[in-house]
């Protein structure tokens, strides 16, 4: 029986959003509280920008880890402790908001992709059966 990695307490979307522009100096590091690692970012300016793909993929993919070795998994600041940062009046309720118009953007770019690629396999099937076979 497998056991649960306890969900970290900090916020998927934020460090994602963190991340994208600030990350190749460490940003999202020092926001999961990797200070030692954020550091080494830093100075290498994101492993000239390996490092930093590799990370944001990780935090897409929901395979990024904080300091104590938890999954930052939680996309919504609300689930996080972060109630303070949702409504128009809130400090950073604009970017929460435009996380939340990218997340709603991705799944349906997400779906498309998903519906295109169904369409294409059907079409070369259609064609595999009609084809005569070959000798």
């Amino acid at each position: 029986m497998a056991t649960r990695t306890p969900v970290s307490d900090k916020s998927r979307g934020l460090a994602l959003a963190i991340g994208v522009p600030l990350g190749i100096f460490g940003a999202h590091r020092f926001y999961a509280g990797k200070i030692g690692t954020g550091l080494l970012q830093l100075f290498t300016l994101g492993g000239v920008g390996l490092w930093w793909l590799y990370d944001m993929l990780l935090l897409v993919g929901g395979g990024f880890r904080d300091a104590e070795g938890r999954r930052v998994l939680t996309w919504d600041f609300e689930a996080t402790g972060y109630e303070e940062l949702d409504g128009p009046d809130a400090p950073y309720g604009a970017l929460a908001a435009e996380v939340d118009q990218l997340r709603a953007e991705l799944t349906e770019v997400h779906e498309r992709l998903d519906f295109t690629e169904r369409f294409i396999a059907q079409q070369q099937e259609a064609r595999r059966l009609e084809s005569p076979p070959t000798r």
